[in-house]
């Protein structure tokens, strides 16, 4: 290669270091999103060592410094509070609970004979009761095989695949429509932006649903995962999480001409929620902080209402807090970004 080859090479390698550097939302985001990321690591989950068992602890009021047991004294377990026991003997079962301890009235505890988990926390139990004065707590055994990680993974994935699918459908597309002009186009038309929105959350409902189907189809195939609820609750979980999450898409690209941005703001919102709502970890025994961000996202409740029906068997009634919250958000995100679109 002669020298003048190698003067073409290097003037389109600057001329793209430049575009690159130039692009100020571009730039900031690749520089912003890694430290975001380990900061919300940090967030998430506390320093120091782990916790070795996971046990569930039922008191009146679900406050953990409201009554005493020898046992709570332990280090390197984690102590989760609760005020009913129903819910949590299932995750013994599935060995979600390594052990469930009720402090109400007389001492009773739940382990499962087949987690070895659970074998060891009963020990470290009976052990700490066998050094304090008063009897040790009633034993109530269950059994069942554990939850594989990918079974209570998969509800998730699936509102992931919703999630990406409903902010960039329909986000990204119609900032590049404004940008090449058809929006305008379309105003010289009858068409009002409540028809134009109306029908890009429609098409895209179809799409993302339809997709949702196909992964669902073939994960049942291949993995023979368990499905205990009722169908139609999971298709309306769904649904409505679609709806809500179509609708956050239409606010972003309501009004911006520009994709880099689009794409950097959608990034922004859905971090966050991939982080925070449950998708490939429990947020049980993250900091309280945490968990109260998780519980302002939508899909968090999208995952929560799609595990229960999946996982614990509910119907639509169960589920009925998720459906009517994702359906009220839907609607006030449709509303706002009717309100805020523009066509240029």
């Amino acid at each position: 290669m002669n020298l003048t080859v190698w003067r073409r090479i290097a003037a389109i390698l600057v001329a793209r270091n430049r575009e690159f550097y130039r692009d100020r939302a571009g730039l900031s985001w690749n520089l912003l999103m890694p430290v975001m990321m380990v900061l919300a690591f940090a967030f998430i989950f506390r320093g120091g060592p782990e916790d070795v068992f996971k046990v569930g602890v039922v008191t009146q009021d679900g406050n953990l410094h409201s009554t005493t047991s020898p046992f709570l004294a332990l280090d390197y377990l984690s102590f989760i509070p609760l005020t009913e026991p129903d819910a949590a003997i299932a995750k013994v079962e599935r060995h979600q609970l390594d052990l469930l301890l009720d402090l109400r009235g007389t001492p009773a505890y739940w382990v499962n004979a087949d987690s070895p988990n659970g074998y060891l926390a009963e020990r470290l139990l009976l052990g700490a009761y066998a050094s304090a004065i008063g009897p040790s707590p009633e034993r109530r055994a269950v059994s069942g095989a554990a939850l594989r990680y990918v079974d209570w993974a998969l509800p998730g994935v699936l509102a992931m695949n919703i999630m990406f699918s409903s902010l960039w459908g329909v986000g990204w597309v119609i900032v590049r429509y404004r940008k090449n002009g058809v929006l305008r186009r379309l105003k010289a038309t009858p068409l009002s932006p409540w028809e134009f929105l109306t029908a890009q959350v429609a098409s895209r409902l179809i799409v993302v649903l339809g997709a949702s189907l196909l992964v669902y189809l073939g994960a049942t195939a291949l993995l023979d995962f368990p499905m205990r609820g009722s169908y139609l609750a999971l298709a309306l979980v769904y649904v409505t999480g679609a709806l809500c999450l179509i609708s956050l898409g239409l606010i972003v690209a309501s009004r911006l001409r520009s994709e880099e941005v689009a794409d950097g703001l959608l990034n922004l919102i859905s971090w966050p929620m991939l982080l925070l709502s449950g998708v490939w970890f429990s947020m049980e025994g993250t900091s309280v902080a945490a968990q109260t961000l998780s519980h302002l996202l939508p899909l968090t409740h999208l995952v929560e209402g799609a595990r229960r029906v999946m996982i614990d068997g509910a119907g639509v009634v169960d589920v009925l807090p998720q459906i009517g919250l994702l359906a009220g958000l839907a609607a006030l995100f449709l509303v706002l970004a009717a309100w805020l679109f523009r066509w240029e």
